[in-house]
């Protein structure tokens, strides 16, 4: 399992340190997760989630805000009592001398923000999400294709590049050449490009281009998720490709499997316009359209008759 290192987390989204623990630099997070103490505030300590990131928002700020200081004091001591990776103010709110005065004295750390307390949330979660998940590196090209995203494998040489760039001619987005990062999420792989060549693609016998440079910033994109892989390699005449498409393949990546289809190359191929209807394709068969099992069916029927298949 990979770590979450809370100076990471506070670098990533540019928080503010207000206080710093003497732990602050060694702290691990151990989950996405977050809680909004409001539950703690009201004096109810009990299965308190206290090693997760804690958020105040304006309904906690608020609410400690109307009670009595003597009463929120006493909140505050307990619940600071308990080591908590960290205490995020949003909104960038007011923080009070005595509660700050109190997390120096219990060793806490505390942060703020300027995002409104659900944006913060969700831009937590994505950034701890990927710190926290399984992470390979493959050799390949991720690019967007109508919303979908289409990881191109092969071996060097073969057109990768050259098949992506003529994709975002065609209107479609790179998100990673050359080397792909993908990590495991909840909500599936989600590929990216290391941030020293991010944008950047390499075609040989031309040298580097900055593709968001030529083709403006809506020609990119930072991250996607994997929804296709594409294995380009040069045509064997001997081999027996796939031509009806009846028999699904599959590449498992990080435990998960994502459709596979192998691209034969070969001189006079318009590779682009294949992996556009290869991603089209894998759109229309997640809305349970299968167009060679349709063939197949209405064939079968017109051979055997409606009832053989039913």
């Amino acid at each position: 399992m990979r770590q979450a290192k809370l100076t990471d987390v506070v670098k990533a989204l540019d928080l503010e340190v207000v206080n710093a623990s003497s732990k602050y630099n060694n702290t691990i997070l151990e989950t996405a997760d977050m809680n909004r103490p409001g539950m703690q505030f009201a004096g109810y300590m009990q299965q308190f989630p206290y090693k997760r990131l804690q958020i105040i928002g304006l309904v906690e700020y608020n609410y400690y805000g109307e009670l009595p200081k003597k009463i929120y004091m006493e909140r505050f001591k307990e619940f600071f009592k308990y080591p908590i990776p960290a205490l995020i103010f949003a909104r960038g709110l007011d923080i009070a001398e005595d509660i700050l005065r109190l997390s120096q004295e219990n060793d806490i750390t505390i942060l703020r923000s300027p995002l409104v307390t659900t944006n913060l949330q969700s831009k937590l979660t994505t950034v701890i999400g990927d710190l926290l998940a399984e992470e390979i590196s493959l050799h390949g090209v991720l690019v967007d294709v109508y919303g979908l995203g289409v990881l191109l494998l092969g071996q060097s040489s073969i057109g990768k590049s050259e098949t992506a760039l003529d994709l975002v001619n065609r209107g479609h987005r790179l998100i990673a050449d050359d080397r792909v990062i993908i990590r495991g999420t909840d909500t599936g792989l989600v590929g990216t490009s290391p941030e020293n060549i991010r944008h950047f693609m390499e075609i040989r016998g031309i040298g580097i281009l900055n593709i968001q440079r030529l083709y403006g910033i809506g020609s990119v994109k930072t991250r996607g998720h994997i929804d296709l892989v594409v294995v380009m390699e040069p045509w064997d005449s001997e081999k027996e490709y796939e031509r009806l498409g009846l028999d699904e393949e599959y590449m498992s990546i990080l435990g998960e499997k994502i459709p596979k289809v192998i691209l034969p190359v070969k001189a006079g191929r318009n590779l682009a316009m294949i992996v556009e209807i290869a991603a089209m394709n894998q759109r229309q068969k997640t809305l349970g359209k299968n167009a060679a099992q349709e063939l197949n069916d209405r064939l079968f029927e017109e051979r055997f008759g409606k009832e053989k298949i039913e």
